[in-house]
């Protein structure tokens, strides 16, 4: 195992950037993957995104995440869980600059989608009252975490049964892209496509363990706060498959998928914070963080609140088609970022 205390900052470096390689990589292949499966099984490229790529492009910030608490860095667990959603939300629009002819929020409507982003709402703002209010924990974990792996399971099954039944939907327009399954792939079995996406969810997630001891090591060698380099570099790095997946998927016409992925890889990321009070062994992590990642769940929150209201809007095309929620989104987040490194103690 490799050891944070004496690893150099040249190797450190090294390892941070070999393991974002691998993750962008192999992240791109499973697009294709997952574009496929959904089609296969009848989930839907919405339920699938949430529920499967989403899942499996988050295993290298979920145990990145895990590796910190582990050892004992709550900040820069938590950093790297919410800053890896706010940085998602942000490659949306890199996504939807890929869509040349209309806004991809309005190409891609989807109630599942809009479902899930509400739920990524209330899972951040549990937290937020979780490292607010009293300090309790059963066993060192917070009832709060327990309570979120069981939203999460009943947002996932509301999103399916929207899915199949939904009770309205969005009006359909000429640049509306219906999730339509692919009628070409009736001779291709579903079990190698199944193996190929888990190979490459268990490369990615081995990349993003080393990415979370190289983080640590980060913060040892160049003293930045363990928020800032969970935000700004530990989670775009871990969150680089959803970028290239996000913009594989809209290339391949899978419009739904892109935004899904996205949208399901941030609400399961917000596990992370479970995963992480698990795996943190001094009580509750809630109580052993700062303001630093409460202004990153607050801003968090926003930017999804913002995304919501393009997905429920559907405005058809803005600046270079993109609609207003993307030039929000963007202008937020990078105000955002600009507050944390600026921030007193941030360095």
């Amino acid at each position: 195992m490799l050891d944070t205390d004496t690893l150099s900052l040249t190797g450190t470096l090294l390892i941070f950037g070999a393991s974002a390689l691998v993750i962008a990589a192999v992240g791109t292949r499973m697009a294709g993957f997952a574009d496929r499966l959904a089609d296969l099984t009848g989930l839907g490229e919405a339920v699938f995104g949430a529920a499967l790529l989403g899942a499996s492009t988050s295993l290298p910030g979920s145990i990145a995440s895990i590796t910190a608490a582990w050892d004992g860095y709550a900040e820069l667990a938590v950093g790297n869980a919410v800053g890896g959603i706010a940085a998602q939300t942000a490659f949306l629009v890199v996504a939807d600059l890929a869509l040349r002819r209309a806004n991809l929020e309005h190409a891609a409507a989807s109630v599942p989608n809009m479902i899930n982003g509400a739920l990524l709402c209330g899972l951040l703002a549990l937290a937020i009252l979780a490292a607010t209010g009293p300090e309790m924990a059963v066993l060192g974990v917070h009832p709060a975490s327990m309570v979120m792996l069981g939203f999460y399971a009943f947002g996932l099954h509301l999103a399916s049964e929207t899915q199949r039944e939904p009770a309205w939907r969005p009006v359909r327009t000429s640049d509306t892209v219906l999730d339509a399954p692919d009628a070409a792939l009736g001779h291709i079995k579903a079990s190698r496509i199944w193996l190929a996406f888990a190979a490459s969810a268990l490369v990615v997630g081995f990349a993003g363990w080393l990415l979370g001891l190289s983080g640590i090591a980060l913060v040892r060698h160049t003293g930045l706060s363990e928020t800032l380099v969970g935000s700004l570099f530990t989670a775009v790095a871990t969150s680089l498959p959803e970028l290239v997946t996000a913009v594989a998927a809209v290339r391949h016409g899978a419009l739904t998928l892109a935004v899904g992925g996205i949208i399901g890889g941030n609400t399961f990321d917000v596990l992370f914070l479970a995963f992480a009070d698990i795996a943190y062994r001094d009580g509750s992590i809630y109580h052993a963080i700062g303001p630093q990642p409460l202004f990153i769940i607050s801003l968090t929150i926003l930017l999804t609140a913002i995304l919501l209201m393009g997905l429920i809007r559907r405005e058809r095309r803005g600046v270079a088609n993109i609609g207003f929620e993307s030039m929000a989104v963007l202008v937020c987040y990078g105000l955002g970022m600009l507050t944390l490194v600026a921030w007193p103690g941030a360095d």
